[in-house]
Parts: structure tokens; C-alpha cells; sequence
């Protein structure tokens, strides 16, 4: 196991101290400390860290470092090929990829995949490795960055370090930011509104996860309802598809790091039209589903984006007062609309998984859609 301190204070000594990245669960230790104790930029997505840090590169010539989930793997191969690999441009970048799906290890089925073809992708992408887990040590790690690393990165190649479970010592910090109502109760309250064949995609995270149990709760069933597990920043996307051939209302249940994602989305919507689309984003400014780090929404005026890209209306609220005034409005204006609601930084500790797999949860939701 190796102490995250140690191993940024070794990294400072070799002139790396610029990071950036989209945060992840197995990185939470790794992603605290360097928020908390260094220069470092929560990337929209992880395409847009490499870019980032190529910019970075550039300008100082030094070796930037880009943290990531195995799932952004899939964000980061253009700017990789395109622009970063040794065939363009060789511009270095040290990578450290959390390892969901690892290989005998148990995980959720929106990571399997990716977790079997981690290594093959980076292989694909020519970008060296190393594996670090509970029973690594930081001076191993400095051999390989002595011996292999720091000898390609010299030379404009790209390394990572890819962590599994349990490899770095536990290091959290506090979050907060101030709102009073939960996510869960916000999910509740908008789920109570809906009628029995309202349509919801949610997305990638705790939001599907909540809806989930309180379906379960309500003894409702789960065919209304398409649990977006992975693919994050999507389903937004998914959601316009199923608005421009069906209709049914749509509602999507959206978070703002998925949101800010593929923010292109909001203006294809908005373009688009569709009067049964209902765009929900409960809005904690943070990536809560792991480990609640903040993203840029706080800083971003809500209603002059949605509006601009072409929502008919933008509705808000900040507790359970303002949204019971506002729920009955928003389900009764004809879409686009895009309703915010400011939720706390918190979750239940036991919080459960669907039970369902996503094939059955595909299948009920089609029938569904499709009346049988």
C-alpha cells in the first residue's frame, strides 16, 4: 500500500506537480490529497484533461499528469492518437487510471468490459504501465519511474500507473456545499409527480441508484425506468432519442458532472425541440458518486445556458417548499425544460445496487415503451 503523500512528494521531486482529471472511486485518496494540497484542474471530462495537459506541456515543457477512471479511457483515445502520440506531436503525459472491473475482482456490470480490456486498450494506445495494489510500495513505484518512465517520457512517450483496489492508503477530506435538501428526497418528491407512464432515463451513478430503491420501496417495478449505469454524460442523449420517437413524456434525471460532461447535448436538445423532453439536474456542484469532489457548476448561470440553447423554460429550486410550488408547473409546460434542483453533498451509507441486471432492466423498459 502505498501513502499518498509520500508518493506526491517523490513526484515534486522529480518536477511533476501539475494534475489534472476527472475524479474516481478508486482514486478518492489520490484525488483528495492533490486537490487539497496541489496545483490542480477537475477536467469537464477526461478528453478534455489531455488537452489540458498538452496545452500544460507546452507551454512548460514539464511532464503533467492526468487522472482518470478506466471508463474515460474511451474519452481520451482521439486526443491520444491525434494529438499526443509520438506520431503527432509527442507530447508526454503521465496517466494514473483507476482499475473498475479489474479481473477477479468483484465490480458492477457497467464496468466489466472495460475492466477486461484496460490493459489491451493502453497497450493499443502505446502508452507503457505499471499495476500498483495493496502489497506495492512507493519504492518500487520509483524504480519503474527511474529505470522505465522518466526515460520515455524524455523521449515523448506517454506512461501510466494503474491502480487497483486498495492501493493507496486512505486519505479523505471534507466536503459541503450548503443546500438543504437531499438528492434522494429531491428524487422522491419529482418521482411522486410522475404518473404511470411517465418514461425516466437517470443517470450514471447514486441517482439511478436512489431511484432504484424507491421504486423498490414503492413496490412499483422498475419498467419505466432506464437506469443509465455507465456511460456517463449520456444520458441526456439517450433521453432525445427516446423523446423524438415516442410519445410519452421523458424525463431525465441528470447530475452536473454528468451534465458538464457533454454539455454539447443541452444544445442539440434545445435545437431539437421536443415538447415531451423534462430535463431534471439535481445540482450538488459536486462528482458525489465518487467521492464528491466539485465540479464548475456553482459557477455557471444555470438559467442563461439552458435558456440560450434553446429550452422554453428553466425552473429552480433549493428545498422542499419551492419544489412542491414548482413541480406541478414544470410537468405541465410543454419542452424542452429544464428544471435545477440544489441538493446537498450526502448520500445513505446503505445505499444499494439494483438488483436487476441491465439486460433485464433494457428488456422491461422496452415493453414498456413499446405498450406491450
Amino acid at each position: 500500500m502505498i501513502y499518498v503523500e509520500n508518493l506526491i512528494e517523490y513526484l515534486n521531486e522529480i518536477d511533476i506537480d501539475f494534475f489534472c482529471g476527472v475524479p474516481d472511486s478508486q482514486l478518492s485518496s489520490f484525488c483528495d490529497y492533490v486537490e487539497e494540497n496541489c496545483s490542480n484542474i477537475i477536467a469537464a471530462n477526461e478528453g478534455n484533461a489531455v488537452g489540458i495537459a498538452a496545452g500544460y506541456h507546452l507551454s512548460t515543457g514539464k511532464f503533467p499528469l492526468v487522472y482518470l477512471q478506466n471508463s474515460g479511457l474511451g474519452n481520451i483515445v482521439n486526443p491520444v492518437t491525434s494529438l499526443t502520440h509520438s506520431k503527432v506531436y509527442s507530447i508526454p503525459i503521465i496517466y494514473v487510471i483507476g482499475w473498475r472491473g479489474q479481473p477477479g475482482f468483484h465490480d458492477e456490470p457497467q464496468h466489466k468490459k472495460q475492466g477486461e480490456i484496460t490493459l489491451d486498450l493502453l497497450e493499443l494506445l502505446d502508452i507503457k504501465y505499471t499495476v500498483i495494489n495493496k502489497d506495492s510500495f512507493l519504492d518500487d513505484l520509483k524504480n519503474v519511474f527511474n529505470n522505465e518512465f522518466l526515460p520515455q517520457l524524455n523521449n515523448g512517450e506517454s506512461v501510466a500507473i494503474v491502480v487497483s483496489k486498495n492501493a493507496f492508503e486512505n486519505y479523505k477530506i471534507n466536503k459541503s456545499n450548503g443546500n438543504i435538501l437531499t438528492r434522494e428526497e429531491a428524487i422522491q418528491m419529482v418521482s411522486n409527480f410522475l404518473n404511470e407512464e411517465d418514461i425516466v432515463v437517470s443517470t450514471t451513478g447514486k441517482i439511478s441508484r436512489e431511484l432504484f430503491e424507491y421504486r423498490e420501496y414503492n413496490k412499483q417495478g422498475h419498467g419505466n425506468d432506464f437506469l443509465t449505469v455507465g456511460s456517463m454524460g449520456h444520458s441526456s442523449s439517450i433521453a432525445l432519442g427516446i423523446a423524438l420517437s415516442s410519445d410519452k413524456k421523458i424525463f431525465c434525471f441528470d447530475g452536473d458532472g454528468a451534465l458538464l460532461m457533454h454539455m454539447g447535448s443541452i444544445a442539440l436538445i434545445g435545437s431539437k425541440k421536443p415538447e415531451n423532453y423534462y430535463h431534471i439536474l439535481f445540482n450538488n456542484s459536486a462528482h458525489e458518486s465518487v467521492g464528491g469532489l466539485p465540479t464548475v457548476m456553482s459557477n455557471i448561470d444555470i438559467n442563461n445556458l439552458i435558456s440560450s440553447c434553446g429550452y422554453e423554460k428553466v425552473f429552480n429550486a433549493s428545498n422542499s417548499d419551492e419544489l412542491k410550488e414548482i413541480l406541478p408547473k414544470f410537468i405541465s409546460s410543454n419542452g424542452p425544460v429544464f428544471l435545477n434542483i440544489n441538493v446537498d453533498i450526502s448520500s445513505r451509507k446503505d445505499l444499494g445496487r439494483p438488483t436487476t441486471t441491465p439486460i433485464e432492466n433494457k428488456n422491461d423498459f422496452m415493453k414498456k415503451l413499446q405498450g406491450e
